[in-house]
């Protein structure tokens, strides 16, 4: 219910964008829940109640899948991020392995940063720091190259979705042992359900759609 939600929701908005000139990136003030109200129709036919609360986990994250599969979707999910943070410093994106490697770097690319990846382990070459987690069903490990960041650099933080809160915490951590700001977190979804928000200790975190 979730992927048909969100597919319908950034598709109304991209048809509505045409036929209405609705300009979701050219309006500053335009918030997440205006947006959500220009695409009534989107929100009208669905329900976001999903039960378990593991099946709401991978059910966002197939959203997210059939998001990039569909390239005005897609557009108009980056476009809204850029938006947001073409004003504010940003010299660092770091995309949390998977699909922050697809959202952040044409937005570090948008906005002049550049783009480091934050991964598993044994996925990057050369010397890496880690960061150690728990998430919604285990253990994890996050790794950066030593040197990627800067002491006093900006830095946003881009994932496809939060739940729990681990690996954004994990990816916070990395940052901030090197001596970076994190600015902003920035997801897609949030599983609000999850409380995942409440783990990030006062840090700003932006969402483009919330999931019951």
């Amino acid at each position: 219910m979730v992927l048909i939600f969100m597919l319908s929701f950034l598709m109304e908005i991209r048809k509505r964008k045409k036929k209405k000139s609705l300009l979701l990136s050219g309006n500053p003030k335009l918030g997440k829940w205006e947006l959500l109200s220009s695409a009534p129709s989107a929100l009208s036919s669905f329900s976001f109640g999903i039960q378990p609360k593991v099946e709401s986990f991978f059910g966002a994250k197939a959203s997210c899948k059939n998001n990039i599969l569909s390239l005005g979707a897609f557009k108009d999910t980056v476009d809204m991020f850029v938006e947001r943070y073409k004003d504010k410093n940003i010299s660092v994106v770091a995309g949390i392995e998977a699909r922050g490697f697809i959202f952040g770097p044409p937005i570090a690319l948008a906005t002049g940063a550049k783009f480091v990846p934050l991964r598993k382990p044994k996925k990057l070459p050369g010397e890496v720091i880690s960061e150690e987690y728990i998430l919604e069903y285990g253990r994890d490990c996050l790794q950066m190259h030593v040197g990627a960041v800067k002491a006093g650099e900006r830095a946003l933080v881009v994932d496809d979705l939060i739940a729990t809160g681990g690996t954004l915490c994990a990816a916070m951590n990395l940052l901030e042992r090197v001596g970076a700001h994190v600015v902003e977190c920035a997801c897609v979804i949030e599983l609000p359900d999850l409380k995942g928000r409440e783990r990030l200790n006062g840090k700003p975190l932006y969402v483009l759609v919330e999931s019951h």
